[in-house]
């Protein structure tokens, strides 16, 4: 059975920040269709104004796959705050969800706002959000924080500083989508029976602590990388998509 995939990111990151995942999975599952899209006020939307609520950045991910004309139901693969958006959709358009795998994402109701962005990373996350200028400098501290194994940082940094020269996401958008996700609390149901978490140990961003209280208040599984950080598609792409396959085996 085919399945059809809509890979969402997170804060301030857009479709091609996903790199080689895509084509990771596509290849795992060479008869499912993998759908790439943009949150309003990133990548090709990034002329849009950022919705201040997950519920509307869930309906407009809705939207877009509705022009796209792919079918639902849909397999959600999400990181971040595309993990919220996800647990949205699932929430409000159950029938049109097949299930989900969300990666180092948190809720208001599982975390702390320091368990949620670590205190450590306050001032960076000022600096990238409002001051620095520089786009290589920029994505150099994102990497820094993000990522614990990816081995060509600097090349890649030029790489998203690209990115955000052509499809910029600007302060205004960046500030509400913060917000979006800083007050984004759980479903008062579980959502969906159908979802794998996955998370990291040596996330630097959100504390792992935020997938293990959301797998216990939801009973979903959860599987945890020991060394990648919060940028896990990055770090070990293969190991996910071990999961996934491990998972769909457990459940056939």
């Amino acid at each position: 059975m085919s399945r059809q995939w809509v890979l969402l990111r997170g804060l301030v990151r857009q479709k091609k920040h996903w790199e080689r995942f895509p084509e990771l999975l596509q290849q795992a599952f060479p008869e499912d269709s993998v759908h790439l899209i943009d949150l309003p006020g990133n990548g090709s939307l990034c002329d849009r104004p950022s919705p201040i609520s997950i519920r509307d950045m869930a309906e407009a991910a809705r939207t877009q796959m509705g022009l796209l004309n792919a079918p639902a139901p849909y397999f959600l693969l999400s990181i971040s705050m595309g993990g919220m958006v996800a647990i949205e959709w699932m929430h409000r358009h159950r029938s049109e969800i097949e299930g989900a795998v969300i990666i180092n994402s948190s809720l208001r109701d599982v975390g702390s706002f320091k368990d949620r962005l670590r205190s450590e990373n306050y001032p960076a996350i000022l600096k990238h959000l409002l001051l620095d200028r520089d786009p290589i400098s920029r994505e150099k501290l994102v990497l820094d924080i993000s990522s614990n194994l990816y081995p060509h940082k600097e090349a890649l940094a030029k790489k998203w500083a690209t990115y955000a020269s052509t499809h910029p996401t600007n302060k205004k958008n960046a500030v509400r989508q913060l917000l979006a996700a800083a007050r984004y609390r759980a479903p008062k149901r579980i959502p969906h029976n159908n979802v794998l978490l996955l998370n990291s140990a040596h996330d630097r961003l959100v504390s792992a602590i935020c997938s293990e209280r959301l797998a216990k208040q939801c009973q979903w599984p959860l599987r945890t990388h020991p060394t990648a950080g919060h940028d896990l598609p990055l770090d070990d792409g293969p190991w996910i998509i071990d999961q996934i396959k491990d998972w769909f085996s457990s459940n056939d």
